[in-house]
């Protein structure tokens, strides 16, 4: 079988895991966690990174720096994955949920520009597969109202929006280190804080709300309950593993391109002939190699395509479902139909992709594709 993901282990993962242990320290904030986090402060010239459990936890953290709750809204994409949403739902906001753009999965700029009221506290751009969203309009926008940018580059680590790495175009980013991802400790994430004033809490939130970090500085004599927080703080055996991927981060990035590249190459007879659309990266965007993917004329050519290949022992995926049109929201959505969102939810399939792909079985899962298309003529 030829899995959709397989994680990396990088040799050095179980040194620095050894390493960690014999530290005496393998709780979170080690000696690895703030390795990891000042290598990204200093490759993306961020004031603040700090490591999180998980991209879902970067972005409740970025919630409750937001400072929302009931009666303000927030403006995020329908196709996203629910911790998107989740985020902002347990501080009490009213999610107003974007349509995509019909050419692609991410949200559209003047969809979120039809939607602010003055009750608009954030919007929420993801930048899906690694791809940028059009981030001057919605900025610029931000800028003139008054709200709050946190964008969800869960997928988008070393993707850039005209020369600018994405998740520090906003105030507040996350990114996530899942095992799906380009480079990844498991689990894990980080919350990229580009406004200096959300630093010094965003540090006393993840400590359970306690200025236990400012104590171990020696900046206070002892520490105590300061505000609201929870448990952000990933061990720091999983900030070894993360280390032991950064240090190759270029090559890993640059490696998985590759494959992705040869995918589009491959499988551009598809597009000819009609068959599906691959994916689009606009000239603003420098993209990771995150995902490849088809779009398919319809949902019943996706399950097709998807039973064919799993036939042939290989395993292709469907992605998001619609949040608008889900079993907790529905009820709950102001009846906007949202018909992109909809279509990449019933048509969108992704191909396997990870590290140790070879171009053989990268050879395979194109063949099998191209021939469920009468070889794509």
């Amino acid at each position: 079988m030829i899995p959709f993901n397989r994680p990396i282990l990088p040799e050095r993962a179980a040194d620095y895991m050894i390493e960690a242990f014999r530290s005496g320290k393998v709780s979170g904030d080690g000696t690895f966690s703030r390795r990891c986090e000042g290598y990204f402060q200093a490759r993306y010239r961020a004031p603040r990174c700090l490591l999180t459990t998980s991209c879902t936890d970067a972005l409740e953290l970025a919630a409750i720096l937001s400072g929302v709750g009931p009666g303000d809204e927030v403006i995020l994409p329908s196709y996203t994955f629910v911790s998107t949403a989740n985020a902002f739902a347990l501080r009490g906001a009213t999610l107003i949920f974007a349509d995509s753009l019909p050419e692609h999965p991410n949200l559209d700029p003047a969809q979120v520009e039809a939607l602010v009221t003055p009750r608009t506290r954030v919007i929420v751009p993801v930048h899906y597969a690694g791809v940028a969203v059009d981030m001057d309009p919605i900025l610029a926008l931000a800028e003139a109202r008054g709200i709050l940018v946190v964008e969800d580059a869960a997928q988008a680590i070393e993707s850039t929006y005209k020369g600018r790495q994405l998740g520090l175009l906003g105030q507040l980013g996350a990114f996530s280190f899942h095992e799906t991802k380009n480079i990844h400790c498991g689990e894990g994430g980080l919350i990229a804080i580009r406004d200096q004033a959300f630093a010094a809490r965003a540090e006393v939130l993840r400590e359970k709300g306690t200025n236990r970090s400012a104590f171990f500085r020696g900046e206070v004599d002892k520490y105590g309950w300061v505000d609201i927080g929870s448990s952000f703080l990933p061990s720091d055996i999983l900030a070894a593993i993360l280390w032991a991927q950064l240090e190759n981060l270029e090559t890993i990035c640059r490696h998985r391109l590759g494959i992705w590249e040869r995918y589009r190459e491959g499988l551009a007879p598809l597009e000819r002939s009609g068959h599906a659309r691959l994916p689009l990266v606009p000239d603003f965007a420098r993209h990771n190699g995150h995902a490849f993917y088809l779009v398919l004329p319809d949902e019943a050519t996706r399950s097709r395509l998807i039973a064919h290949l799993k036939s042939r022992d290989i395993l292709a995926v469907f992605h998001y479902q619609s949040l608008h049109r889900s079993r907790f929201f529905e009820d709950k959505h102001d009846g906007r139909v949202l018909p992109n969102s909809d279509r990449y939810s019933d048509c969108l399939v992704r191909l396997p992709l990870y590290h140790d792909l070879t171009p053989e079985e990268q050879d395979r899962v194109m063949a099998s594709v191209l021939a469920f298309f009468g070889g794509g003529r």
